[in-house]
């Protein structure tokens, strides 16, 4: 997911539902995500509907494991800022340094999600 806004630069996946696993360069507590998509005047089509809705977002303590923890289930609004961040929901302990997020739905596009951009925010474990 590289930092390009133009219209279709995205990492898309098929169907409205997928996920995404990210290890970042050290463990984190987290804080807040930011998930980035394309504005609606950018799009050739003057709509966004492969722009990600429902979603949420997990800290994992590996890759393989299959249920992480819950940070937070959220809603990115296709009529808001093309950034838009989410702060972390769920109460946490842990610090992380791989984190998943699962996308449930899209805007109403068929054939395909795109994800812009996603950004994890956090205090860096000691």
């Amino acid at each position: 997911v590289q930092p390009d806004m133009y219209p279709g630069n995205c990492w898309a996946f098929k169907g409205s539902q997928g996920y995404l696993v990210v290890r970042l360069s050290m463990k984190i507590y987290p804080t807040a995500f930011t998930l980035e998509h394309i504005p609606k005047a950018l799009s050739p089509t003057g709509n966004i509907t492969s722009a990600p809705r429902n979603f949420s977002v997990y800290g994992l303590d590996d890759e393989y494991q299959e249920e992480g923890k819950l940070l937070g289930e959220y809603v990115y609004d296709q009529d808001g800022e093309p950034l838009q961040m989410f702060p972390v929901m769920e109460e946490n302990e842990d610090a992380f340094q791989i984190v998943e997020l699962r996308i449930f739905s899209n805007w109403g596009h068929a054939e395909y999600t795109c994800l812009y951009r996603f950004r994890v925010h956090g205090k860096p474990a000691e």
